[in-house]
């Protein structure tokens, strides 16, 4: 006599706990699920196709294939996929103790999301912490991203100022929110995510840990059909396998100058006849966005 063959089912992967995936369907519940091997790597964010098993896990057979990877480097230099099929990639910062924003991780962020095709917002968080005087210096600082069309959001945790404009770059979107540890995702994501207790618990629960921590990236549904992934903070975020037309393109004002240097070969490092150190002297590139890519390219494998 055959037996029946456990029926496939569609899935989201909303956390991945190393061996065990915690695994959406259609309903909504959550379920335990290991990846068989000849599947690959399973990140946050895939869409799967899984079955029922003995024991109550649940086993990923395959992964439907990815509008879009955010990939990152991990402690031993080896690239890492952080999450799949996101839209929009929303930077946080906090508010300095300086009076000017670090943009290193900042450009080295907007370089991902040019490259891997996803949208880009910069969220300035605890805005509360400055007057507005400050305010007006950070906000001249960062007209570079908004004159290139990325938002900037100035937000609060404790006032709730941003907020509302936070919810409406988040809605219908799948975000990832990426950034330092410190800078307040966490403490954005308890404004956004009212019940945020109940789901981690639930998460938790169905992963097998019983626990769990800010070491791992987590999937959370918002209103009005959002979805908002957090990731665990970092503070360099490396480009180093990348190649240099990539970071060219990477930067999407030196765009409408490609090809225009007098060497074909141009790296933008100070060659004779470059066409973006032009455009910098005419005040259409902002130097800092040159001297940003300059020092991402000095990181570089490959020239």
């Amino acid at each position: 006599m055959t037996q029946n063959r456990p029926t496939l089912q569609d899935g989201l992967v909303i956390a991945n706990f190393g061996n065990h995936i915690a695994v959406e369907n259609a309903q909504g519940d959550i379920h335990c699920c290991v990846a068989r091997k000849k599947v690959g790597t399973v990140i946050c964010g895939d869409l799967v196709r899984w079955s029922p098993q003995n024991e109550g896990l649940g086993a990923i057979v395959d992964v439907l294939p990815r509008t879009s990877i955010l990939s990152r480097p991990d402690r031993r230099n080896k690239l890492k996929p952080v999450c799949a099929n996101v839209s929009q990639l929303a930077i946080v910062n906090a508010i300095p103790s300086s009076d000017y924003i670090n943009t290193k991780l900042l450009d080295q962020y907007l370089v991902a999301s040019e490259l891997s095709g996803i949208e880009a917002i910069i969220v300035i968080n605890k805005a509360d912490l400055i007057n507005s005087n400050r305010l007006a210096d950070l906000t001249a600082q960062l007209r570079r991203y908004s004159d290139l069309g990325y938002p900037v959001i100035f937000s609060s945790a404790t006032t709730q100022a941003g907020m509302s404009e936070l919810r409406n770059r988040l809605h219908h979107k799948r975000s990832v929110l990426v950034g330092e540890s410190g800078v307040g995702k966490s403490s954005l994501i308890n404004i956004l995510i009212p019940d945020l207790d109940i789901r981690i618990g639930a998460i938790s629960s169905a992963s097998g840990k019983g626990r769990h921590t800010t070491t791992t990236t987590t999937l959370y549904h918002l209103a009005c059909g959002s979805e908002i992934i957090d990731s665990p903070g970092v503070r360099e975020f490396g480009l180093w396998h990348i190649t240099a037309p990539e970071l060219e393109d990477g930067f999407k004002e030196f765009h409408e100058y490609k090809g225009s240097c007098k060497y074909r070969n141009c790296r933008h490092l100070g060659e004779d006849g470059c066409a973006i150190a032009m455009a910098v002297d005419e005040g259409k590139i902002d130097p800092n966005r040159l001297s940003s890519y300059r020092e991402i390219m000095s990181s570089l494998c490959q020239y």
